[in-house]
């Protein structure tokens, strides 16, 4: 045995504790699950647990179907189950007819309830003026049942209490409590009553945006009711306010204060475990669920890591990728019973379903132009799915033969401020085009001539850091890719209120009739800048 060691063999020594450190740090954060708990847009989350099954609702507003819902065991990986409605409503602004739309409207947070074998999700609608209640008895095959009545209730939570009664909180700043009928097709006469006249309180006076996004809970006999509020020069805050009886009075105090992450509520586990379920605002890709850890303390919920909202969450199993839960690569080839078209698939706007098919080509969608067109956000049958962080790229073959002058298709990134990269059929010729709405309007910034009848498209996304930034290629081969066109800064605009989406999009300008047939849509989590 030496009598002593050197300076060399303690260094040695040093660097193997402290990468063994990191190793084993590193191992249990693989196993560990991490925030966000979704890198993708699922906003205004309602969630329930029944038996050892969760099960969450959220906004997809202009889309069609809509009111998506989705599954988990774990609280952790979730996967898409089903949707409250087809469509919500046949109106023009939700048809894309007659020059309007309802971008940034449709239906809006929703309430996700289950009461005696029955599941029920309210939510509201700003297009229509009215309030839905959507009912089933099989939360993931349906059939669903609607009730309908005005007016519309902000942000309302639904809420079956002990003794038979009926209720929902909605509102802005000031909340108010109505109860409904039994049938649930409208209010009791003279029940709205104000139930907290000023909810953002307990996150000061200088107030941007009132409480709302209301969800009420009851815990051991208590009453707790969940908000979001947004302080003017701060972020976005949770309040929670608690009482004895639905009707108050309520005490509240401020929930939450960190990285903006807010609004939802409360989920436990079956061990006993307790969370709150939440969003952050985090740029283009949009708003990303949150879980928070939370303790009980005298009675109320405290939410974080010593108030902070952490990056790891110990004892939930390691995330998994949101490909094929979330999103999903679709060859459109279908096997008799299957779905026409996967969970994962939403149309903007409600679709013409006469002018889509995935039957006419076997192994092919196609898209029929129905009419003429003036822009690529209020054509009809653009059919889109989620964009996912921290990166992501969308790929397609298209076949454009059968198109006709003055059409124009290929693969989008939808927002306001999107990009295009398609085929336009002008003056005789094919040309690969990518377009550019960054400035708020749209910009064809690259035209290259196409003399064959299959193009393959490509856009990738790079939300790392919330740099938000999208590049678009095209191949002739699908082998070899060329960059086309300028690079886009994504941006989140409210007037959509929406996460960039991929879209797979065809619209004639001058004659309809005209059609193109999509081979697959590949999604994946990396971009070329990694390979």
């Amino acid at each position: 045995m030496p009598k002593y060691i050197t300076m060399k063999k303690l260094s040695f020594i040093f660097i193997i504790i402290l990468l063994t450190s990191f190793s084993i740090k590193t191992f249990a954060q693989e196993k560990s699950a991490h925030n966000p708990i979704i890198y993708a847009d699922v906003p205004d989350e309602s969630m329930i647990r029944v038996g050892d099954t969760y099960y969450m609702s959220s906004t997809t507003m202009h889309m069609s179907p809509g009111v998506p819902i989705m599954k988990s065991k774990d609280l952790v990986n979730w996967q898409m189950v089903s949707y409250a409605y087809d469509t919500l409503a046949n109106v023009d602004a939700l048809n894309l007819v007659n020059g309007k739309s309802s971008y940034g409207r449709g239906s809006w947070a929703s309430s996700l309830r289950y009461h005696n074998g029955t599941y029920y999700v309210s939510t509201f609608s700003q297009t229509t003026g009215k309030t839905y209640i959507y009912s089933t008895k099989d939360i993931e095959k349906g059939p669903w049942k609607e009730s309908s009545f005005r007016p519309s209730f902000h942000d309302n939570s639904l809420f079956f209490d002990n003794d038979g009664r009926i209720y929902m909180i909605y509102g802005a700043g000031k909340l108010h409590l109505v109860e409904l009928k039994k049938d649930l097709s409208g209010v009791k006469e003279g029940s709205d009553r104000v139930l907290i006249e000023n909810a953002s309180a307990p996150a000061g006076s200088n107030i941007m945006l009132g409480a709302e996004g209301s969800q009420l809970f009851k815990v051991n006999g208590k009453y707790y009711l969940f908000n979001i509020t947004w302080p003017r020069g701060g972020m976005r805050t949770v309040v929670i306010h608690r009482a004895d009886k639905i009707t108050g009075p309520y005490e509240g105090k401020l929930g939450l204060q960190d990285k903006g992450v807010a609004q939802g509520g409360l989920i436990d586990t079956p061990d006993g475990r307790w969370f709150a379920y939440l969003f952050q605002d985090h740029g283009s890709v949009g708003r990303i669920p949150y879980l928070v850890p939370l303790k009980w303390e005298n009675g109320w919920p405290v939410l974080g890591v010593d108030g902070k909202v952490p990056d790891v969450l110990p004892g939930l199993p390691a995330n998994k990728s949101l490909i094929p839960g979330i999103v999903n690569s679709d060859d459109f080839n279908r096997s008799k019973g299957e779905a026409v078209l996967p969970l994962v698939w939403q149309w903007n706007h409600n679709p013409d379903n006469k002018f889509w098919s995935v039957t006419q080509r076997k192994g092919y969608l196609r898209l029929t132009t129905g009419r003429v067109d003036t822009s690529f956000l209020m054509a009809r049958n653009t059919l889109t799915q989620r964009t996912i962080g921290p990166v992501c790229s969308g790929t397609t073959s298209i076949d454009v033969s059968n198109m006709k002058e003055g059409d124009f298709a290929g693969l989008a990134l939808l927002q306001k401020k999107y990009g295009l990269v398609g085929v336009k059929f002008k003056k005789g010729g094919k040309s690969i085009v990518m377009v550019s709405a960054e400035s708020g309007k749209p910009v064809e910034i690259t035209s290259i001539p196409l003399n064959q009848k299959t193009v393959y498209l490509k856009a990738e996304c790079d939300f790392r850091d919330r740099t938000d930034k999208a590049h678009f290629f095209y191949s002739l081969d699908g082998k070899s890719w060329k960059s086309i066109g300028a690079q886009l800064q994504m941006q989140y605009t409210i007037p959509q209120f929406m996460g960039y989406r991929f879209g797979l999009f065809n619209y004639a300008t001058q004659t309809p009739g005209g059609y193109v047939d999509f081979d697959y849509f590949h999604i994946a989590n990396h971009i070329s800048s990694e390979d």
